[in-house]
């Protein structure tokens, strides 16, 4: 089987070295090229035609949010991975990155000195995402792989379009509608594009809150929060902790911290804590699902958007068995259908929507809000 073929761009000879070796130890991972600036890269994306890009972002001459546009308009879809700090300059440059066509990006190790450290960190990191974005012919044998995530909770790869589904989705059960009391969402790999394109698509506050996990490292969610907030009518915070949920209003859980709901006598409340991972996630879309059942039974919209892994898949088993509703985003739409793609092939999804149709079926979701007392099912 050919090898994913790799170009690495940065101006740093310590940090192309370090990513070229990191990546060079895996034997399904080839590295053809390297670059010093985004203009030399623009050349050697003609050269070699790589499979996938890793970009960092800060360089001279041509930077790489720069480099991102220039493919974008020439309308080269290679799949880019931004190299970034993790830092408040290095989370906007980042969201920056990502708006202009970059498709999911790294942080850069903290201590380029400790040469194993950094090469495991940068392996840990990029190989997955890259096998993730660069999917291999498999057939219905890919399908079930991505799927297979949902047992060990790890990356999975998004099937070849137009792979045989392994399930049809669960239709909703039988009974009368219940009201719509919070909408969830989990999101990953694509997901701040995605959760973008949501949020501005939504005409009008919601009549209920909304509470979101993107999988995110700290300083990014904050970031993120601030610039979704730009977007759409509704008003988009990072969670604090402590606080009462309102109707219009979106929460996102910081990142390194689990998002948690609690009942109290008015509704529902935010809880953060730093316990274990959970598929190796922290923030987990599991974790906040679970809870927010704990508070709301049934009267739930989950939505689960692009993203690697299987996070959100178990939590789903419990919104769909207390009665709750459940949408996912295509395949055709996602950069990487694991997340989404656990839940339809698990036979969860009531409904599975391109990511510019959600916005609507959330509004329609809600539209029929009952007006009780409490936060309880």
């Amino acid at each position: 089987m050919a090898r994913i073929r790799v170009l690495v761009v940065d101006d740093s000879v310590v940090v192309r070295r370090l990513v070229t070796d990191a990546l060079s130890s895996d034997p399904a991972i080839e590295v053809v090229g390297v670059a010093a600036n985004g203009q030399i890269a623009l050349n050697k994306v003609e050269q070699h035609a790589p499979d996938i890009i890793t970009m960092d972002i800060e360089m001279p001459i041509m930077d790489g949010i720069d480099a991102v546009r220039a493919l974008r308009r020439a309308g080269n879809r290679v799949p880019i991975i931004m190299f970034s700090t993790l830092t408040e300059r290095g989370a906007s440059a980042t969201l920056d990155a990502l708006a202009a066509g970059a498709t999911d990006y790294v942080t850069k190790p903290s201590n380029v000195g400790s040469v194993q450290q950094s090469l495991a960190q940068v392996a840990d990191q990029l190989i997955p995402r890259i096998k993730a974005l660069v999917p291999r012919p498999g057939g219905l044998a890919a399908l079930r792989a991505s799927a297979g995530a949902v047992a060990t909770g790890g990356a999975a790869a998004r099937p070849p379009l137009g792979a045989p589904r392994a399930t049809r989705p669960r239709p909703r059960p039988d009974g009368p509608p219940r009201p719509i009391r919070a909408v969830l969402i989990g999101s990953s790999t694509g997901g701040p594009e995605a959760l973008s394109r949501v949020l501005r698509n939504l005409t009008s506050p919601l009549p209920v809150p909304v509470v979101i996990v993107q999988h995110m490292p700290p300083v990014f969610t904050r970031q993120l929060a601030t610039r979704l907030d730009r977007l759409g009518p509704s008003t988009v915070v990072e969670a604090a902790g402590g606080e009462d949920l309102a109707p219009g209003t979106v929460y996102i859980a910081p990142g390194d911290y689990h998002l948690g709901l609690m009942r109290t006598a008015a509704g529902a409340r935010i809880t953060l804590n730093q316990g274990p991972p959970v598929n190796f996630c922290r923030p987990s879309v599991d974790v906040m699902f679970r809870s927010a059942v704990d508070v709301y039974g049934g009267d739930l919209l989950a939505v689960v958007l692009t993203g690697m892994g299987a996070d959100g898949r178990v939590g789903c088993e419990g919104v769909v068995a207390a009665g709750g509703v459940t949408i996912v985003q295509d395949e055709e739409s996602s950069v990487v259908w694991g997340m989404p793609g656990a839940v339809a092939t698990a036979g969860l999804a009531h409904v599975i929507l391109p990511v510019d149709e959600v916005a609507a079926a959330i509004t329609r979701a809600t539209s029929q809000v009952a007006h009780v007392g409490g936060a309880g099912a």
